[in-house]
C-alpha cells in the first residue's frame, strides 16, 4: 500500500498501544482508527483506497469517520511543495496521532522543521530485481597478461634527461597568463590602472607606474570590489592639477582601501517548505490555525451545529400547522 496520496505519517511522542485505544469513540470511527493505526507509514490513506479495504465501510462512512476522527485529534490532512522553479508540485500526506492531540499541539508540530522533512518524499536507490542480475552487472575481472621480458635503460640516459629537463625550471620565472596569440593577458588592476589616464588626462600613468601600482589595486580586487569602484574611488574629488599622478594614486590605494568582508559560502540554504493543512472535509487548504480540529470554517460550523445555522421560528411552525390542517379537510370526501 506504499502508494503516492494522503501517505500515513505518524506523530511523535505518542502513547503505546493498548487494548482501550479509541474507547471513547463511536463503533464506526472506532473501527476505522483501529485500521489506520495498523497501517505501516506511506500506506495510502485516500477515501477510496481505505473504503476497498474496509468491507464494512463505504466511501461516505469513510469520509464522515475521518472527518470525526479529525475534529478528535487523531489525524490531519496536509500538502507539501517538493521541486524548485518550474517543477514545483504538490504532494499530500495524512498526519496520524494514537494519542489524541488538541489543535495547539498540532499547530505547533505542523510548523516545526520536522514536520516538512516528515512530509517530504524520500527517494530510495533501485535495487536489483535478482542476485542473478546483480552478478551479471558487476564487470568482468581483467585478463592477466603474462610480463614480457624488456632491457633496463641505460642509467646516463635516466640520470642526464631529468638534468635538462630541471635546468631551465630553475631559471624561468612565473609569467602572466598568455592569450590565445602567445600576448601577455593584463591584470584587471592593471587595466583599471591603465584606463585612467584616458579617463581623466590629469591621472595619466606610464606601463611602468601601471606595473608598479598593480598590486595595491589588486588587493582591492581581492577584497570583493568591482573595477568600477575601484576607478570611482580614485577620481572622486580630484584637485584642479595634479602634479605627481603615481603619487597620488599610491596615497589613495593605502589610504582609502576597503575593509576586509567575511567569506560567504557559496552554497545556500535549502528553502523552508511550510505544510498547508487540507480541511478532511472539503480539502480546502490552508495555515494550521486557521483549520481548527482539521476544518475550514463552513465546514467546522456545519460539524458543530450539525448543519442547521438558524433554529426556525414558532411562529412558522404553527403556520406549517395550520397550513397542513386546511389541507386535509379539502381532501377529505363530500
Amino acid at each position: 500500500m506504499a502508494k503516492p496520496g494522503y501517505g500515513k505519517r505518524s506523530a511523535p511522542d505518542q502513547q503505546p498501544r493498548t487494548r482501550d485505544d479509541f474507547a471513547l469513540l463511536p463503533t464506526r470511527e472506532r473501527y476505522v482508527a483501529g485500521f489506520v493505526d495498523h497501517l505501516p507509514d506511506g500506506a495510502e490513506m485516500s477515501v477510496k483506497q481505505l473504503a476497498k479495504q474496509l468491507p464494512l465501510c463505504g466511501q461516505q462512512a469513510v469520509s464522515t469517520s475521518l472527518k470525526a476522527l479529525s475534529v478528535a485529534g487523531h489525524l490531519r490532512r496536509v500538502r507539501c511543495s517538493v521541486g524548485a522553479g518550474d517543477e514545483t508540485r504538490w504532494v499530500f500526506r495524512t498526519f496520524w496521532s494514537r494519542t489524541a492531540r488538541d489543535n495547539e499541539w498540532w499547530s505547533t508540530y505542523l510548523a516545526t522543521e520536522t514536520a516538512a522533512r516528515t512530509a517530504a518524499p524520500t527517494t530510495t536507490p533501485e535495487a536489483p530485481a535478482s542476485p542473478d542480475l546483480a552478478v551479471r552487472a558487476e564487470p568482468p575481472a581483467p585478463t592477466a597478461v603474462p610480463q614480457q621480458r624488456t632491457p633496463p635503460p641505460a642509467p646516463e640516459a635516466e640520470l642526464a634527461q631529468p638534468t635538462r629537463e630541471a635546468t631551465p625550471a630553475q631559471d624561468t620565472a612565473p609569467a602572466r597568463p598568455t592569450g590565445p596569440t602567445g600576448e601577455i593577458t593584463p591584470s584587471p588592476a592593471y587595466l583599471a590602472l591603465a584606463r585612467l589616464g584616458r579617463d581623466d588626462h590629469r591621472l595619466g600613468l606610464s606601463a611602468d607606474d601601471c606595473t608598479t601600482l598593480e598590486p595595491l589595486a589588486t588587493q582591492w580586487l581581492d577584497r570583493g570590489v568591482t573595477t568600477d569602484y575601484l576607478t570611482n574611488a580614485l577620481t572622486a574629488g580630484l584637485p584642479t592639477q595634479v602634479d605627481s599622478p603615481i603619487g597620488l594614486i599610491r596615497r589613495r590605494l593605502i589610504d582609502k582601501l576597503p575593509p576586509q568582508l567575511p567569506a560567504t559560502t557559496a552554497s545556500t540554504p535549502a528553502p523552508t517548505r511550510r505544510l498547508l493543512v487540507e480541511c478532511t472535509d472539503c480539502g480546502r487548504p490552508g495555515p494550521p490555525e486557521a483549520l481548527p480540529d482539521g476544518l475550514c470554517r463552513p465546514c467546522h460550523q456545519a460539524h458543530t451545529t450539525g448543519g442547521n445555522t438558524t433554529s426556525p421560528d414558532p411562529t412558522q411552525i404553527a403556520a406549517v400547522k395550520t397550513h397542513m390542517a386546511n389541507l386535509r379537510t379539502l381532501l377529505k370526501p363530500v
